[in-house]
């Protein structure tokens, strides 16, 4: 703190029409508008800043972080002037503005922080062509709920000016405390870099049994494992956790260094993008493979062989074998979530478990409370992101630990533990089918449409024939939630059909896309004959799948002759 004092400015501006949150208090668009167009992300971020009441946010503590993408050193330098000159008295950022969503989460919750920003566009490509986000989570480490969502949209439509301290400079590489004397403030605005693992890890030591999952990857049988970080946040994790904690091999790491543009690639865990890991894992060497996204709250696993453990079985697996992680052996299992969409494999295990299970719409916000009222220890979402009520937010390291103490505790390969799970429960065959950049307009009017034919009464009992498959519908839905904690009614969740035999068929208009809409459809079929689980999902599910696509005329109404990807 050297010299005269920074001048706090208050710049005028004129709102935009489109920063409406798209849930849990983030606003994600093409890099270029926040770039280039003049107050994008000032604008913003002063609204999320003017949703904090004033006298909470007069000296509160705030928490910053990022996935490293381009345009996040910018945007971090923007943040960190707006907070100070918004009257925030202390700022945590990661080193070099590297934060893990799950790490903001933790921090927030272990210093009881009024709540943090994280600079992210989660699993989509970054780089100047590509997207970026800025995301709000509240003082219980959580994304923030619809109603902070509504007030920061409702702020950004008539905003008028922002405040900056546009002369403050950061040195975000050096560890420690810095601090900075503003014009008219009575104390010193603070910023401590703090190293982006060391809190977060000190959480999971009291989580897992580290000593277990080391014998796991050191001992004379070690499990040869291969974990991708695709170029995002998760490096630093990665290497600290799993390889210098744990004892993992350094060249089990890949792809660990976060770059901005992610190297390329789609920073997304799944078949589709984590090719290098999949070729990895045919080959046979490994026994275990994992990858995450660019913000680290998803995760995809891998078996020996390039076997698959898809996201809505690897949740009710995990919910199967809590017995393993110490935490929950000491804390107990209250209630699962999951969101609608999401396979019902995991309804089956809180059958036998005796737990209730909670179905929530899409978005981890919806869990927040739950957690928080101490009804749900576990939940999760076919998206590839699974948590539990340690953090309020999804936990992809987290995850991939709990995956690890299972091996180390069943002593059995990942397809072993899979197909011992199907073998007691059945199996679930789910696909989703995502059909992206649509125009908006095309996508309400096919839900719309598809809404009244499948709500009317008259299309209950109906049967449809493919083949030598007849489905006969026996509940129908435009899905609604009541949140069984405070009464929150949200309304036109997704359209469910639901047929004689469990099928389901699900379409859902995703709030996460920028100017274009994507329409995803969701088909799910379950197995319990053991013979019958060795079949292709898109097999066993395209009966369902023609049934959608008859119903919709998603093809014929937009133009296209298939989706745009496949999970």
């Amino acid at each position: 703190m050297e010299g005269s004092p920074i001048p706090v400015l208050t710049v005028p501006t004129a709102p935009y029409e489109d920063q409406r949150p798209t849930g849990g208090g983030g606003l994600r668009r093409p890099t270029g508008l926040f770039e280039g167009q003049r107050n994008y992300l000032p604008n913003f971020i002063q609204s999320v800043l003017s949703s904090i009441d004033l006298r909470d946010r007069q000296g509160c503590t705030m928490v910053v972080g990022s996935d490293g993408r381009y345009f996040s050193r910018t945007a971090t330098e923007i943040v960190v002037q707006m907070a100070a000159a918004n009257g925030i008295g202390r700022l945590i950022i990661g080193q070099n503005g590297i934060l893990s969503t799950p790490a903001v989460s933790c921090i927030i919750r272990k210093i009881k922080a009024a709540g943090g920003i994280i600079l992210t566009a989660s699993h989509f490509p970054g780089g100047p062509g590509g997207e970026f986000g800025v995301k709000f989570n509240v003082a219980n480490g959580g994304p923030a709920p619809d109603v902070v969502s509504d007030k920061i949209y409702q702020i950004s439509k008539t905003i008028e000016e922002y405040a900056i301290c546009p002369d403050l400079r950061l040195d975000l590489s050096r560890l420690g405390r810095q601090e900075f004397d503003l014009e008219n403030k009575f104390k010193p605005f603070r910023v401590e870099i703090v190293d982006p693992v060391d809190i977060y890890l000190n959480l999971l030591r009291t989580i897992f049994d580290f000593s277990a999952i080391k014998s796991l990857l050191t001992g004379p049988g070690q499990l040869k494992i291969r974990v991708d970080a695709m170029h995002g946040v998760m490096g630093p994790y990665v290497r600290k956790v799993l390889c210098d904690e744990l004892g993992a091999p350094a060249n089990s790491a890949i792809n660990c260094v976060p770059l901005e543009d992610f190297g390329g690639q789609h920073p997304d865990p799944n078949l589709t993008y984590a090719t290098t890991l999949l070729e990895a894992m045919k080959g046979g060497e490994y026994g275990f493979g994992a990858a995450f996204d660019a913000d680290g709250d998803r995760y995809m696993i891998l078996g020996q062989n390039g076997f698959f453990v898809s996201p809505s079985d690897s949740l009710a697996i995990i919910a199967a074998n809590l017995s393993c992680i110490p935490y929950f052996r000491q804390m107990g299992v209250r209630g699962f979530g999951r969101s609608m969409p999401t396979s019902t494999a995991l309804d089956r295990v809180a059958k036998s478990m005796k737990v209730p299970v909670y179905e929530t719409p899409a978005g981890w916000r919806f869990f927040s409370n739950l957690m928080d009222s101490g009804r749900c220890s576990l939940c999760g979402e076919e998206s590839f992101g699974t948590g539990s009520d340690h953090l309020r937010e999804k936990d992809g390291l987290w995850a991939v630990l709990v995956w690890l103490s299972i091996l180390a505790a069943r002593k059995q390969s990942v397809e072993e533990i899979v197909r011992d799970h199907w073998a007691k429960f059945g199996r679930h065959y789910y696909c989703r089918f995502d059909y992206e950049a649509l125009d908006p307009k095309t996508t309400y009017y096919i839900m719309r449409d598809l809404e009244a034919l499948v709500t009317d009464k008259s299309f209950i009992g109906q049967q449809f024939a493919v083949g030598s498959h007849v489905y006969s519908v026996s509940k129908t839905d435009s899905f609604e939630y009541v949140d069984p904690v405070d009464g929150t009614v949200t309304k036109k969740q997704g359209l469910r059909i639901i047929f004689s035999d469990a099928s389901r068929l699900i379409f859902r208009l995703s709030s996460s896309s920028g100017v274009r809409a994507t329409l995803r459809l969701y088909a799910e079929s379950y197995e319990r004959d053991p013979s019958g689980h060795d079949q292709e999902p898109q097999a066993v599910l395209s009966p369902l799948i023609a049934i959608a696509l008859k119903i919709s005329q998603i093809h014929e109404r937009t133009g296209r002759r298939g989706p745009t990807v496949i999970t």
